[in-house]
């Protein structure tokens, strides 16, 4: 209890004080902090062996994707610069999710194909017959209806399932133990993130009116599960996406830790794989609050995205 009041305490000061926070700001240097990869999920490690082929080939495979489209790349610059982020960053989180997640397609054309496909379809979020947007119209999520923004809103909601029904008995109900986005927005039960960016639909439903205020697209409504799918499988509109989710850990970590990785992309990279940007840099502070310095550290993921930078910034 003591130390969930502490890291509620550092994020209400650090948010309050809004970008003053970069004074003194420390920049976290470059490359991995991790001499060997860190361990790689017996998930992805399963998933990799299932369909006959090795990391190696899955990261050979997207980074020549990326080497011969040169459409794409010059997007993922033009999106970048939009967000105020590097490339790199973009780079990284592409190569580390068709790495270790699933396989790239030979060409950007058949991302285009595959978000075609669930155009029209009529399906949406929820779980055992109750929507999402009904689940949180529950006296529990009261606290979540004066937030402002997508990503406070559906943070907050995040957070009352965590505490209030992951894993418990309610009314003779008993909840998944499992996550929010996992238990609410995964009705065809084959994977969590689609796409290109690889993007969870409720990343997108936190992030929505950053991208709609930066690129213009509509904003997403959970009543409306196929207009978030066909979002996040749009190749453009997953980019988006993509860099307002590693715009949002840049801030975070700026506002909250005070420290600046714009300039570490495994660490972006991990941000992206791992989520929660926000918990992670308040646990960072509560840790150097005794004045040594502990940087952030990168995952298997990031690892990999700082071991093969010189590689990647060439694509650029």
């Amino acid at each position: 209890m003591r130390l969930t009041a502490c890291l509620l305490v550092i994020v209400t000061l650090c948010l309050s004080a809004g970008p003053s926070a970069a004074t003194g700001l420390q920049v976290v240097p470059p490359g991995n902090r991790h001499a060997e990869q860190p361990g790689i999920p017996g998930a992805s490690v399963r998933r990799t062996k299932a369909g006959r082929t090795s990391f190696d080939a899955k990261y050979e495979k997207v980074r020549d994707l990326l080497a011969s489209d040169r459409a794409l790349v010059g997007k993922i610059k033009a999106i970048a610069s939009a967000y105020g982020i590097a490339p790199i960053h973009m780079i990284g989180a592409i190569v580390g999710e068709h790495t270790y997640n699933v396989d790239a397609y030979d060409r950007l054309q058949a991302y285009y194909v595959k978000a075609a496909a669930y155009a029209g379809n009529s399906f949406q979020f929820g779980y055992d017959g109750e929507t999402v947007a009904e689940f949180v119209e529950r006296p529990q999520f009261a606290a979540c209806a004066g937030k402002k923004g997508s990503y406070a809103l559906w943070s907050c909601r995040e957070r009352v399932w965590d505490s209030e029904f992951r894993g418990r008995t309610l009314g003779g109900r008993t909840f998944p133990n499992n996550r929010f986005s996992a238990v609410f927005f995964q009705p065809f039960f084959a994977g969590q993130t689609f796409g290109l960016g690889q993007i969870n639909p409720l990343t997108a439903l936190m992030l929505t009116d950053k991208v709609s205020r930066v690129s213009g697209y509509p904003r997403l409504d959970a009543n409306d599960a196929a207009s978030v799918y066909e979002a996040i499988m749009d190749p453009d509109v997953s980019l988006a996406y993509m860099a307002a989710s590693i715009r949002h850990s840049i801030d975070a970590y700026r506002s909250i830790a005070g420290m600046d990785i714009a300039n570490n992309p495994g660490l972006t990279a991990t941000l992206y794989n791992v989520g929660n940007p926000e918990a992670r840099a308040a646990a960072l502070a509560a840790k150097n609050q005794g004045g040594e310095v502990h940087w952030p550290e990168e995952n298997y993921y990031g690892w990999l995205v700082n071991n093969k930078l010189a590689e990647l910034e060439a694509l650029l």
